[in-house]
């Protein structure tokens, strides 16, 4: 496993344990680290970033990790590991700040200003209590973003996804949570899920991605390209729209890790390989096979057994 994504299991593990430990000593972590409403006296600014790390229950923390572990060593091998952790944070930023604007949308939209209590099923609950409970934990946001960049690095892919019969593209998948994402925050009010910061994560995460291929020109990592201008970025991502719906498999360029690695650097060998035996056959067209080295006659040997 590579030692971004391994590293994040453990660290999303340690603190659910500790947030357990500490919880029996009466500190709630959720408190503490989970992300508050702006408004709320609970908010702090390293909230925005400590809130993926929190979980509110064994099955939130397992469904996350299992989607991290799926999906996050594969695309940490065709990123690299910087750009990765780069990518997962970022995604998770801005799921933290899709659910505070929509949190502010929805204190504005209802008035919640001009109110000093909230009766919450008969009872009457002073509103700073009340919005100190607008408290969001999770790494979804960034499990959602890493969801996409899957979908739009390996469009083609095939998954079997529980309970479908067959297996499903990849696009079509990520699609596919995207719309029930959408639908679920527009019709599934008070269900405890923060739907619009995953796709907020999501959002953010294919922003990134854009960023990332756009421009024709300049260096070039794991298929993500320098970002030239917004025009390009517009054409890339008109390109890549119009690819999904298209037979052929994509080309994908994979830096290193797995197999894809593996098939990289054979080839990168492979063609070290013939540029010194050229050169070695060119010295002994030149000076005769006498005229090598002890070490040049040993990879004459070497690679001609290859």
């Amino acid at each position: 496993m590579p030692p971004i994504t391994k590293n994040l299991l453990i660290i999303n593990v340690l603190c659910f344990f500790a947030s357990l430990a500490f919880a029996s000593h009466g500190m709630d972590f959720d408190e503490i680290f989970g992300l508050h409403f702006f408004l709320a006296s609970g908010f702090r600014p390293w909230q925005l970033f400590t809130y993926m790390f929190m979980h509110a229950s064994w099955q939130h923390l397992f469904f996350n990790m299992f989607a991290v572990w799926m999906f996050g060593r594969i695309m940490e091998q065709t990123m690299g590991q910087n750009r990765f952790l780069f990518y997962y944070l970022t995604c998770g930023l801005g799921a933290g700040l899709a659910q505070e604007l929509v949190q502010t949308i929805q204190y504005w939209y209802f008035g919640f200003g001009s109110y000093e209590q909230v009766n919450l099923g008969g009872a009457l609950v002073p509103m700073a209590d009340y919005l100190n409970r607008w408290n969001t934990v999770g790494a979804s946001g960034a499990v959602y973003g890493i969801l996409l960049s899957f979908g739009m690095t390996y469009p083609n892919e095939r998954m079997f996804i529980f309970p479908l019969p067959v297996p499903i593209k990849a696009k079509f998948f990520v699609i596919g949570y995207a719309v029930i994402e959408l639908l679920s925050a527009l019709s599934q009010k008070g269900d405890g899920v923060a739907h619009m910061a995953h796709l907020g994560g999501m959002l953010v995460g294919f922003l990134l991605l854009l960023y990332w291929r756009g421009g024709s020109g300049g260096g070039k990592r794991g298929g993500y390209r320098s970002y030239h201008t917004s025009s390009d970025s517009w054409d890339n991502f008109r390109q890549w729209f119009a690819s999904l719906f298209k037979k052929k498999e994509p080309h994908i360029d994979v830096t290193y890790g797995g197999r894809y690695g593996q098939e990289a650097a054979y080839r990168q060998q492979k063609k070290q390989d013939e540029e010194e035996l050229n050169h070695i056959l060119d010295k002994v067209k030149k000076n005769g096979y006498d005229g090598l080295t002890p070490e040049e006659k040993r990879r004459l040997f070497d690679i001609s057994r290859k």
